[in-house]
Parts: C-alpha cells; sequence; structure tokens
C-alpha cells in the first residue's frame, strides 16, 4: 500500500502525516497522535463517542477517513480546557453529575462545544437535538441536558 501525505491541524497544532490508505480519523488521532480521549463504541457512527469537531460541525471520527481532514481543522476534547483550567462546559458536566464512566463524555462535550459556539443560549429541545447523535448508558440524559444549560450560561462564544 502506498501512504499519503495528508496535512491537517488538530487542536491549533500543524501536523503533516504520512498515513495507509483506508485509514479512518480516528485511528491518526488514538494511534499516531496520541490522542486517546477520543474513544471508539460502535465503530458505525451511532454513539458518538468518536466525535469530534471538524471545521466548526461535529463528525464521528470512526466514519470519516483520514484522507477527508485534509487541510482540516480537528478539534479533539485535549484541544478544549486543561486539567487545571477546565473548559466551562466540563465544569458544568463535573456540577451537575453529568458523567459517570466517562466513556461519552468527551463526545457530548464536544457536540455541547459545537451547539453553544454556534448558539449560545440554546432552549433544553435544541440541546437535545444536538446531542441527539451521542448515547449515554450511564447517567441518563437529564444531568446531562442540565449541564448544558449551565454551561451556555457561563460560555462565550468560541471559548
Amino acid at each position: 500500500m502506498t501512504e499519503e501525505k495528508v496535512d491537517f491541524r488538530v487542536n491549533g497544532h500543524e501536523h503533516s502525516l504520512l498515513i495507509e490508505p483506508g485509514l479512518r480519523l480516528i485511528d491518526v488521532l488514538r494511534d499516531k497522535l496520541n490522542l486517546t480521549g477520543t474513544k471508539e463504541g460502535c465503530g458505525e457512527g451511532e454513539c458518538g463517542a468518536c466525535t469530534v469537531i471538524m471545521d466548526g460541525k461535529i463528525v464521528n471520527s470512526c466514519l470519516v477517513m483520514a484522507f477527508q481532514a485534509q487541510g482540516k481543522e480537528i478539534i479533539t476534547i485535549e484541544g478544549i480546557g486543561q486539567p487545571d483550567q477546565l473548559h466551562p462546559i466540563q465544569e458544568a458536566f463535573l456540577e451537575e453529575g453529568a458523567v459517570q464512566c466517562g466513556f461519552c463524555t468527551p463526545g457530548m462535550v464536544l457536540a455541547a462545544k459545537a451547539l453553544l459556539d454556534k448558539n449560545p443560549r440554546p432552549t433544553p429541545a435544541e440541546i437535545r437535538r444536538a446531542l441527539a447523535g451521542n448515547l449515554c448508558r450511564c447517567t441518563g440524559y437529564d444531568q446531562i441536558i442540565k449541564a448544558v444549560e449551565k454551561a451556555s450560561k457561563r460560555v462565550v462564544k468560541g471559548a
């Protein structure tokens, strides 16, 4: 197999990688860039655990071929907040108990961020629609919706 060169930006850092054809974006993020916050749940685009933001829109990185990231800006969970300075969405998830096993949390947080970047004051119905592609098996959705509502009161567009 011939490798292809792909240039893209992840969490503010430029990357130029030689990748094998058929490699998915999730594989590049986890295995080549060691960004393991992006989780693979179903591998079929059904659960949202692998959600990342690509050029401002949420995508399931298990369904995006790595070559499709050419020239794109990608944000993973590692790209928002820091351990000593959490993003307001991450803080709200903790405060509202919207985290249990944590497997869905990176995708949920990124879906919430993409929503709040476009609509800083969403209604509960808009929040539910924005998170519809992300499944949680532990907390139920009430705490997650409350966390996004709380974060919407704190988040400055683009933060």
